[in-house]
């Protein structure tokens, strides 16, 4: 997600960099449209690669970048310079290298000098090592931002995920129906640069409809790892016993083991569903009609009511998991998921225990939490 620091957008110098490798390449480049002289053509900007394979080829780009900053414009005017990729502001052998770190002080030097009238420096850089001096120096010379990988591990910030790709949605003019969108995040997880890749192959695939269905997540959009894992945890949320059988199956066909398959995807859904429907009925709180709009319903409650719920690593509520299980949770009753959460403990235990067919033992548990039957009389342990 992008923040700024330095100088305002009028500045002479620009920086771009961030951990988004897609998102620093993709705002640089706009900038550079932006920046470059109007019916200047090839003499308006100077676009110098910094992708550099060793030391050598770090210290001549910087070298060649020095030189442009102070030639003046070819007929006046003004002219940018574009540092494009600089792949020696990482923490790499060539960032680390201090023949490279002493040309980066010479621009550092004229930056802060000054150029030329009429000269702009545009500097892009994915990834740049934010513990080095010239980085720290660009931010404050430089009109500075920062495109960062949103920090979302897996199921913790789907929310900035679904943000990030219904803001790039919209720029193809795509609409998401139901629980395509989540299901997009889901499949797919933190990587940018493959959500961008995905929203181009729906662009494409939908035509002039311009709705993306979960069908036409689901058929086009590959799963990864994570996303496999989501979509287990969807649609046991979900209730949905056939698709939850089919995904298991898949899995375990895939190589996942059936004790990872518990305590990362169906564990967590039954805790949250469980959090979530106790929270619904002893509040009185009517279920969230979007996931995201659960967090500020958690906030009006009285910390005494959320002090157990699952938390980030910054110390906030780990809310949007549970907003999706909130939205979810009027299929189960307080008792089923009770007995459900039992369910899952017995099973743990039986994985490690007992000979038992493991994915006999996971079809047994999803009957268990799925299935339609009361949970009244039955035998406390069937595993």
């Amino acid at each position: 997600m992008a923040a700024k620091k330095g100088p305002p957008t009028d500045s002479a110098v620009h920086f771009v960099t961030g951990s988004d490798e897609s998102e620093v390449k993709r705002a640089a480049l706009q900038l550079a449209a932006k920046l470059t002289p109007p019916d200047s053509g090839d003499f308006g900007v100077e676009i110098i690669d910094g992708a550099a394979d060793n030391v050598d080829e770090a210290v001549g780009r910087v070298e060649s970048t020095i030189q442009a900053l102070l030639t003046i414009p070819f007929f006046g005017g003004e002219k940018l310079v574009w540092l494009k990729s600089a792949t020696f502001l990482a923490d790499s052998p060539a960032g680390r290298s201090e023949r490279v770190a002493a040309q980066l002080e010479d621009l550092r030097k004229i930056v802060e000098a000054g150029m030329p009238e009429g000269v702009r420096f545009l500097l892009s850089a994915p990834e740049a090592d934010k513990r080095r001096g010239f980085y720290k120096a660009m931010t404050k010379l430089a009109h500075t931002v920062i495109q960062d990988v949103p920090d979302m591990g897996w199921g913790g910030g789907d929310e900035a995920a679904m943000e990030w790709t219904a803001l790039r949605a919209r720029e193809y003019g795509l609409h998401f129906e139901g629980e395509a969108l989540l299901t997009l995040v889901g499949r797919v997880g933190v990587d940018s640069r493959q959500l961008q890749s995905e929203l181009e192959k729906l662009d494409v695939a939908v035509g002039r409809t311009r709705a993306v269905t979960e069908h036409d997540v689901r058929d086009l959009v590959p799963a990864t790892r994570e996303g496999g894992i989501f979509d287990l945890s969807n649609v046991v949320a979900r209730r949905d016993l056939p698709g939850a059988l089919a995904v298991l199956s898949q899995l375990l066909r895939q190589g996942e083991s059936a004790i990872g398959l518990l305590l990362a995807a169906i564990v967590p859904t039954v805790r949250n569903l469980l959090l979530v429907r106790e929270l619904l009925d002893h509040h009185r709180i009517a279920p969230p009609a979007e996931p995201q709009y659960f967090a500020s319903t958690l906030k009006r409650l009285p910390e005494t009511a959320i002090a157990h719920l699952p938390r980030k690593k910054d110390g906030g509520i780990n809310a949007y998991p549970l907003g999706i299980a909130a939205t979810q949770a009027r299929r189960f009753t307080l008792p089923e998921l009770r007995h459900a959460f039992r369910a899952c403990a017995e099973v743990n235990l039986a994985l490690v225990s007992t000979q038992t067919d493991h994915e006999v033992l996971l079809q047994r548990l999803l009957l268990t939490i799925l299935g339609r039957g009361s949970v009244s009389g039955r035998r406390a342990s069937t595993y």
